[in-house]
């Protein structure tokens, strides 16, 4: 048998064991695997794949002992029909097995979505960080349902133990992805291990529902929020950029912490929702009204709002920056940003025998220049 590199020929049958080749300065051409070793390329009769490509290197012919008898420079070898030896069984189930297609080169021609796959928790379906666990057959979980699956294996029903899968770790933080708002608006790229950092902030990420009353889990765009609010919490929805609310309650001492129904006002062609509640400040009973702007902080800082309450020839008055619905409702009240006022005084201003809160709320909202 007679082997070909470049311009340097080399007889087998004339030496008495196989050369061994010393690949340098390896660069792939085409393919994902490195040249496989000279005495595998002749055995095809275990063939499980086939593999063809093209490998630019540099190598040095070495005759058994060490000694050098040929140098061949930027030789390419063409390679076609090579068949791994490695059986398929070894690497059914491996975490590993789609990914050293996948994460070659620029991942090669297989998509993102096999790549989630291997990083995904069979359990909660998130993207696993570390540390990531894994059973003795190589099945994955994230470390947050470990303990939920009491360390059982979700897919073969083994103990789980506390092996970590450093390799497919490893792979992670090879990985560049997209963030998962790109549907929404966000185009950015990110490191894997900073991706979830980012969609915790992304400015594209849904709002919340800014419903009080209830916990509510809706989440959306702006649009979607306005008409989910409208159609099933059934709230006001007033235009305008000025108002009169009356908050009226009977047995207003008996109401330790009670919640108004929210109103929403469509002012400057954007949405603002006004709050109004009792609740307690230590032991202080107390009524607190505040506005929240439907959309994110730095734009919210471009509008400002006042708040005035009084009676019997008395008033308080109230100016601030409207908080944005990306603070919950309750951030925003334990953090008094708003009209406060003593339950006592309240009832001064509701007038008649103070035995039934009547308070009339005024507010006008502006954009600053």
């Amino acid at each position: 048998m007679q082997l070909q590199f470049g311009f340097c020929q080399l007889r087998l049958d004339e030496l008495i064991k196989p050369p061994i080749l010393v690949i340098e300065n390896l660069r792939e051409d085409i393919g994902f695997l490195p040249l496989p070793p000279l005495h595998d390329c002749c055995n095809t009769r275990s063939s499980k794949r086939s593999i063809r490509g093209q490998l630019t290197f540099k190598a040095r012919i070495m005759a058994p002992g060490g000694g050098s008898c040929k140098e061949v420079i930027e030789s390419r070898v063409t390679f076609s029909d090579y068949d791994m030896a490695t059986s398929s069984a070894d690497l059914r189930g491996s975490p590993l097995r789609k990914t050293a297609t996948a994460l070659s080169g620029n991942l090669g021609s297989t998509s993102m979505n096999d790549v989630h796959e291997l990083l995904e928790c069979p359990v909660c379906v998130n993207l696993m960080y570390p540390p990531i666990y894994q059973c003795p057959n190589g099945h994955t979980v994230c470390s947050t349902c470990k303990t939920r699956v009491h360390n059982c294996c979700p897919t073969c029903r083994n103990e789980l133990g506390n092996i970590r899968c450093l390799a497919l770790e490893k792979v992670a933080e090879s990985l560049e992805l997209p963030c998962s708002y790109q549907i929404l608006g966000c185009h950015d790229i990110f490191p894997y291990y900073s991706k979830l950092k980012h969609e915790k902030n992304c400015r594209y990420r849904p709002y919340s529902c800014p419903y009080a009353g209830a916990e509510c889990s809706v989440t959306g765009d702006i649009p979607f929020l306005v008409m989910h609010l409208k159609n099933d919490h059934k709230v006001d929805m007033h235009d305008g950029c000025t108002f009169n609310h009356r908050y009226v309650k009977s047995n207003p001492h008996e109401v330790e912490n009670a919640t108004w129904m929210l109103t929403v006002f469509n002012c400057f062609r954007r949405q603002f929702c006004l709050h109004f509640e009792a609740f307690h400040i230590g032991m202080a009973p107390v009524y607190m009204a505040f506005l929240r702007f439907m959309g994110d902080e730095d734009e919210a800082r471009q509008f400002s709002y006042s708040l005035e309450v009084g009676g019997s020839g008395r008033k308080v008055m109230w100016q601030g920056v409207p908080r944005s619905i990306r603070d919950s409702h309750r951030k925003v009240r334990d953090s008094q940003d708003g009209l406060i006022i003593q339950r006592n005084l309240a009832l001064y201003f509701s007038g008649g025998d103070r035995q039934e809160l009547k308070l009339k709320v005024a507010g006008r909202i502006w954009k600053e220049q």
